[in-house]
């Protein structure tokens, strides 16, 4: 199908929307017409792109006429401009509906469990952790999300050993679907009495939440499921009831824990959630190698042993390997002004797919 026949399958499908939505037959059925109305939402700004190229197309090919038909010089030239500003403005509404045949990717809008681990660099690693783990809540109150910890365990010095994170709110993944991988950090560290830069790294996965329980289906007998008493900084009930829980998947061999809320029940809800999380990445990884590949080529794997940016504390940059994109004011960006990195990593995705259409 080429793109105009895509086009005009979307203007066809919105006018048949807006009849569908005004019909007292359907107005009666509340869930068809709520879906109605979704879909009709959804189409409504790429519908109205449509019928302004198609408007600035006809006026073109007007304007092309005229100049072949037109006898005054100076109509002829102005017909002529007018041919040159309509085809910029042609070629700006093109760029701007391809943006709309790109296929979304349909884990966008959810949640994200957010997992942090220390990797090479011991103590500075953890610290640096830490610093990966603020940045990432900066951000989020910044665009609105609730950011919750689930699990984590912190180092005597402040540092993140391992986190898990869970953030809500819209658009989440999308934003954040890129920071799975090796993040590194050059800087001295606070540890060092010499003054002398290290190379630290810690990995960042992002898991799309699963929604629904039968999005990713769990055999009860394939857990194992333990109960402690939370440790770490939790008032006065921490050590007080075995409120902490951990599931171990039997047959995939994952394990999953959480210990930040007083109740059980709440603690194992959340558990699950993580789990059910991992086992749909894993199954995605399993069934969808051509998708998987396809994306590799496009901004890399996001795989955790490829190392994707790096945090250069001397030098005040951090640069996305992926896309060469350098920002000189490593401040901010930790303080959770990422915003123009992650529109980069975005536009890039965006300009490959548009290249491969």
């Amino acid at each position: 199908m080429s793109i105009q026949q895509k086009l005009d399958r979307i203007a066809q499908r919105f006018e048949e929307l807006e009849q569908l939505i005004s019909d007292p037959a359907i107005i009666e059925k509340r869930d068809e017409w709520q879906k109605y109305t979704r879909e009709h939402s959804e189409l409504c700004e790429v519908a109205s792109l449509i019928k302004e190229n198609k408007k600035l197309r006809e006026d073109l090919e007007f304007a092309v006429e005229s100049v072949q038909t037109e006898e005054d010089p100076e109509m002829k030239k102005l017909f002529e401009q007018e041919c040159e500003d309509l085809k910029k403005q042609i070629d700006e509404s093109d760029a701007g509906l391809m943006q709309y045949l790109i296929p979304k990717d349909p884990d966008d809008d959810k949640n994200v469990i957010l997992e942090i681990r220390a990797g090479t660099g011991g103590e500075e690693a953890a610290l640096f952790g830490a610093v990966l783990m603020r940045m990432y809540n900066r951000y989020s109150e910044k665009r609105g999300w609730r950011f919750s910890v689930m699990d984590s365990n912190i180092t005597d010095m402040g540092g993140v050993k391992e986190a898990i994170i869970e953030i809500c709110g819209k658009g989440v993944y999308e934003r954040f679907k890129f920071e799975s991988g090796v993040h590194r950090v050059q800087r001295v560290p606070v540890t060092e009495s010499g003054g002398r830069i290290h190379t630290s790294a810690a990995t960042v996965a992002v898991l799309p939440e699963v929604e629904e329980i039968g999005e990713v289906e769990i055999d009860p007998n394939d857990l194992r499921i333990d109960t402690f008493r939370a440790s770490g900084h939790g008032g006065q009930y921490i050590n007080m009831t075995d409120s902490a829980v951990r599931i171990t998947h039997i047959p995939t061999g994952l394990v999953v824990s959480c210990q930040d809320e007083k109740s059980q029940l709440k603690n194992k809800e959340k558990a699950m959630k993580v789990l059910q999380s991992r086992l749909l990445e894993k199954i995605k990884a399993d069934q969808q190698a051509e998708y998987t590949q396809n994306r590799r080529s496009l901004i890399g794997s996001g795989d955790r042993s490829e190392k994707i940016r790096t945090y250069n504390y001397p030098q005040g940059r951090v640069t996305d390997h992926r896309i060469n994109c350098t920002i000189y004011n490593i401040d901010a960006f930790v303080d959770g002004d990422m915003e123009q990195m992650l529109d980069e990593l975005l536009a890039y995705e965006r300009a490959q797919m548009m290249a491969n259409m």
